[in-house]
């Protein structure tokens, strides 16, 4: 989605914050700005009927995050589910509240120690040279696309995938996060253009089929992987621990399209925008982690959570009945002016930066630390081997009110060093 600091700032009443093309063409930030101004609690209908309640404010996105008690997630955590309740609730992490949220929460927490500390080592950085090295001839290239590619290199090898899956893979899990934009809406068999659920229900068909074969075949072969790390231990339900699995496999699939590729393209174009944000990055492993935190901040990939209310709550001087949507908008929280100096900059040095790009309490992003380590060692390469970034072309951003994404980035990339053959 577009940055603007320079549109007026546009009332709730004049767009629809549901409606994905906003986000792919438009300006949410001035709708949020507004909002957080005016109308920090505001009740909004969809176009067919459908209401929730838009939270824009650092404080009060808080408040409702860390309140699983008043604010639910178990009824669905994204606009894609509202109005019906989510089918996953008490089998995937996201959308389960606590005790059951902690039992589900401890196998994929285990297994992503293990993915970070691969991760931090120096096979993200060579697949990352691979990437890069050939555009480093002057040639026009869509990052965009390059950075889609990463999630897969990141997460692959640690899951034991399978490199010829991971393209699809990696297509597959876009589609799901960002299911309204038309790249996706007509990809191929089995996906018919003509609406989110129609393409919903082929992707997760497609993606819990290819992991349920996968972890059976871990129990017939067992490796040393972190599909076989999530089978089930002996004693245990082996049925509903192995559904459980699948659900695992899926939420960590779909975190990993969500931050990395979206972080690493807005980051880039920021860049090219001011050389200076670069530079303070390439000062050292400290400068390199704050200016990370604000590529987190900055992007706000995940654009919203929803909650629904289980009883009459205030918030913000707005009374809000029991049973209702609450959409909190991470972007909105991340440049609120109240926590934020200058939040429309990027400002690599930023510190402290409580940023809310991986949400907050009990539903604190699982892979927040597969997250940084990945963007480390992303970054640290990228650093080192690109001294200059020119748009070439037009930049096109992703339709989807979920991921604050961008679909196409031409550049050219001039080289700060050789890279070594």
């Amino acid at each position: 989605m577009t940055v603007s600091t320079t549109s007026a700032p546009q009332g709730p009443d004049e767009v629809d914050l549901h409606d994905p093309v906003l986000y792919g063409e438009g300006e949410p930030h001035s709708v949020w700005r507004h909002l957080r101004r005016h109308a920090p609690v505001h009740r909004h209908v969809t176009a067919d009927g459908r209401p929730f309640w838009s939270v824009t404010r650092h404080q009060d996105a808080m408040r409702v995050l860390r309140d699983h008690r008043a604010f639910t997630s178990a009824r669905g955590n994204l606009l894609t589910t509202l109005g019906s309740d989510d089918v996953a609730s008490g089998r995937m992490v996201t959308v389960t509240d606590p005790p059951r949220h902690a039992e589900l929460r401890e196998p994929q927490i285990r297994a992503l120690t293990e993915g970070v500390r691969a991760t931090a080592g120096p096979r993200m950085r060579e697949a990352v040279r691979a990437l890069i090295g050939p555009a480093l001839d002057g040639a026009p290239v869509d990052l965009a696309r390059t950075a889609a590619r990463l999630p897969l290199m990141a997460l692959g090898p640690v899951m034991g995938l399978p490199a010829a899956d991971w393209p699809r893979l990696g297509r597959l899990a876009a589609a799901a996060v960002a299911p309204d934009d038309p790249a996706y809406a007509a990809d191929g068999p089995g996906y018919v253009p003509d609406g989110t659920r129609t393409t919903l229900a082929a992707v997760h068909h497609e993606i819990f089929a290819y992991f349920r074969t996968a972890l059976r075949a871990r129990y017939r072969a067992p490796a040393d992987d972190l599909l076989t790390r999530l089978l089930p231990e002996p004693g245990e339900d082996a049925r509903v621990r192995a559904e459980l699995a699948v659900h695992h496999c899926y939420s960590l699939l779909l975190g990993a399209v969500t931050t990395l590729p979206h972080t690493v393209s807005a980051t880039v174009l920021a860049m090219s925008e001011d050389a200076r944000v670069a530079e303070a990055m390439r000062q050292g492993p400290e400068a390199l982690a704050t200016g990370i935190e604000e590529a987190l901040r900055w992007s706000s990939p995940a654009s919203h959570v929803m909650r629904h209310t289980t009883r009459p709550v205030e918030l913000a001087g707005a009374r809000l009945p029991a049973g209702e949507a609450v959409v909190v908008w991470l972007g909105s929280a991340n440049r609120d002016e109240a926590v934020f100096a200058d939040p429309y900059r990027f400002n690599p040095g930023r510190t402290p930066n409580r940023h809310l790009a991986f949400g907050y309490g009990p539903h604190y992003c699982l892979g927040a630390a597969l997250a940084r380590a990945s963007l480390t060692a992303v970054f640290a390469e990228l650093l080192d081997v690109v001294g200059g970034v020119e748009v070439c072309g037009r930049v096109e951003h992703l339709r989807s009110h979920f991921i604050a994404g961008i679909s196409r980035l031409p550049v050219r990339l001039a080289p700060h060093r050789r890279i070594p053959r």
